[in-house]
């Protein structure tokens, strides 16, 4: 194995890892309440070098020293910081300043049910008055949420929060949805100790693996906002140019190895 080869192809398997994640910050620029991604890459263990066919030592293979093997991709982590405002003045448009998901009753194409978690706060209301994203799951209220319940009763679920269409709405910070001055319901704001136990569920929904923690959040609601992705395009750019770069580095290094191989062996190889 010639060493130079691997390492440069294992730069360029890491490259194209990553640029897979920059494009697809860059797609979801604005996607609402969309967390940025990013990629880490670690070294290969180094191995022991050896000298072959040496007999000066009984045989034994005698150690010349520690080579690396390249890089190879590490974790896929997101960056859970809090994005831009976008003013709508919508009623049921809904942004968390803070810590904290929107908790939601999703249905696949199969037709089953789970909580899912997110930060998209582009909300409507049925003509049935259901308070759903715009994709039409259900939002779930605070005691559900909490409970982590997702029971669906005759294609309803349990806690989805329902409203009078007739009636203005006034949605407090603390998720409180008031109706002609009275207390109608409360949007299902929760938290969790450790965002290490989510993963990524579509463009930008979470749900929790096993270890997680649900815990109450203390984010506050602001009404007639939306939070945007917290994804600066211009730095996305400049990263994406760095690292086609960097791929074409490695690409030139192949070639280069190549060359000179090719030399050894047409032309010093046949002397």
């Amino acid at each position: 194995m010639v060493k130079g080869l691997y390492t440069a192809y294992t730069g360029m398997i890491y490259q194209m890892k990553k640029m897979d994640v920059l494009t697809n910050n860059l797609a979801n620029a604005d996607t609402t309440g969309f967390k940025k991604e990013g990629t880490t890459q670690i070294a290969f263990d180094e191995v022991l070098a050896v000298k072959i066919k040496d007999s000066s030592d009984y045989n034994l293979a005698k150690g010349i020293g520690d080579i690396s093997l390249g890089t190879k991709i590490g974790q896929t982590y997101r960056d859970y910081s809090q994005g831009a405002y976008e003013v709508t003045d919508n009623t049921y448009d809904l942004a968390i300043d803070g810590n904290g998901f929107f908790a939601v009753s999703f249905t696949n194409k199969a037709g089953q049910s789970s909580i899912k978690y997110t930060r998209d706060g582009a909300f409507t209301l049925t003509k049935e008055g259901y308070l759903v994203t715009k994709d039409g799951d259900f939002v779930l209220n605070r005691d559900a949420a909490l409970s982590s319940n997702g029971n669906v009763v005759n294609g309803i679920p349990q806690g989805a929060i329902r409203l009078d269409t007739a009636l203005d709405t006034t949605i407090e910070s603390s998720g409180e949805i008031y109706q002609n001055g009275n207390l109608v319901g409360t949007i299902g704001l929760i938290d969790f100790a450790d965002y290490n136990y989510l993963e990524k569920y579509g463009e930008n929904m979470y749900q929790p693996v096993a270890g997680a923690t649900v815990i109450d959040s203390n984010a506050r609601i602001d009404q007639g906002n939306l939070e945007r992705s917290n994804i600066n395009v211009v730095s996305e750019m400049v990263d994406m140019i760095q690292l086609t770069r960097a791929y074409e580095t490695n690409q030139k290094v192949i070639t280069t190895i190549d060359e000179t191989l090719d030399k050894a062996v047409n032309s010093v190889g046949a002397l």
